[in-house]
């Protein structure tokens, strides 16, 4: 007997009924929980095949149907299958759009630096927000397990727990169940200390396991992205009198190498407003070695929660209506860019 695209999506939602309910399935049941649009008398020949073919129990005579192993298996395999095509397709889509990113930002620090004769920074994006958008979790061997986050921005995270026994794969889908039902669209800050009671709760003896999940999920979307700096133009400072003496120019050209203290810089405000351009003269300057300078900075987005700067350094007497002229241009440009990928 053949188990049809119908079969499977009925066995599935069996499945799901009995995980959320712990309660044996009837026909009625799934003629409301599936898309299928059958009757009763034929999701029950449907639950018959499948129980001729070892997928279902019926625990007792007037019950209904409740996962075998069997079913559980192809449950599981197939879930897992879904996810991780889901993770392989968004971390290619990521990388290339990733690639995409950095080119147009590189660009856009030469194009600039060129038509202003000033030194360019556009930092790399950062995320403002890091909500949990799903969870994968698979065992990659007996004892090791792998924890997949992926938080906004389809940013994913992997984490590794090593085990102290094995768990069998209806655990494992319960427990992806169970996190996932519980954490998907929060922040980090939302997990509070009742929620993670409820959740050590409902994992009865697994609750040391989900604790360590936890923690693997917190530490994941807790840590910092690598940003970074694309400079262009950092020779033009030069080009002003009041900027080309030794002792400045070299503070100045070693700064512009420093990339990590321009990234520490330029993202250090904790909140980012549309395009936000601002401007720093002199002693405004945080970054010392700038002091002597002055700095217009903008902000553009990729897209909701995700940001990043562009800066113009000159001299003190740069002119001031042609740079912020420009940046507002640029970053209608780079909207546009943006909301094309």
């Amino acid at each position: 007997m053949e188990l049809d695209e119908r079969k499977v999506k009925i066995l599935q939602a069996i499945i799901r009924n009995y995980l959320e309910t712990g309660e044996p399935v009837g026909s009625r049941t799934i003629s409301k929980y599936t898309d299928l649009n059958l009757s009763s008398a034929t999701i029950r020949n449907e639950m018959s095949d499948l129980e001729d073919m070892g997928y279902i129990l019926q625990p007792h005579t007037s019950a209904g149907r409740i996962p075998s192993d069997k079913g559980y298996r192809l449950y599981v395999d197939s879930l897992l299958s879904e996810k991780e095509r889901e993770v392989d397709d968004m971390k290619e889509v990521l990388v290339e759009k990733a690639d995409k990113l950095e080119t147009v930002l590189k660009q856009v620090a030469k194009l600039l630096a060129d038509n202003t004769n000033y030194t360019t920074l556009v930092s790399k994006p950062r995320y403002t927000q890091k909500k949990i958008k799903f969870t994968q979790l698979t065992m990659i061997s007996e004892l090791q397990l792998l924890v997949v986050v992926v938080i906004d921005g389809n940013i994913v995270k992997n984490k590794f727990i090593t085990l102290s026994k094995t768990i069998e794969p209806e655990t494992l889908l319960q427990l992806n169940f169970l996190i996932n039902t519980a954490l998907n669209g929060l922040d980090l800050t939302e997990i509070n200390m009742a929620l993670i009671r409820d959740m050590k709760e409902q994992a009865g003896d697994y609750s040391e396991l989900v604790g360590s999940i936890l923690d693997s999920i917190a530490e994941a979307v807790g840590e910092e992205e690598e940003h970074g700096v694309y400079t262009s133009g950092a020779t033009n400072l030069l080009r002003y009198p009041e900027l080309n003496d030794r002792e400045r120019a070299t503070k100045l050209l070693t700064t512009l190498e420093e990339k990590e203290t321009l990234s520490n810089w330029m993202n250090q405000d904790g909140e980012f407003t549309e395009h936000g351009i601002q401007v720093y003269i002199g002693e405004e300057s945080p970054v010392e070695a700038m002091r002597d300078c002055a700095v217009v900075t903008a902000t553009y987005q990729i897209e909701e929660g995700v940001y990043g700067k562009i800066g113009i350094v000159g001299p003190k007497r740069m002119d001031y209506e042609r740079v912020v002229g420009t940046l507002e241009s640029t970053m209608r440009q780079l909207d546009d860019i943006f909301k094309k990928k």
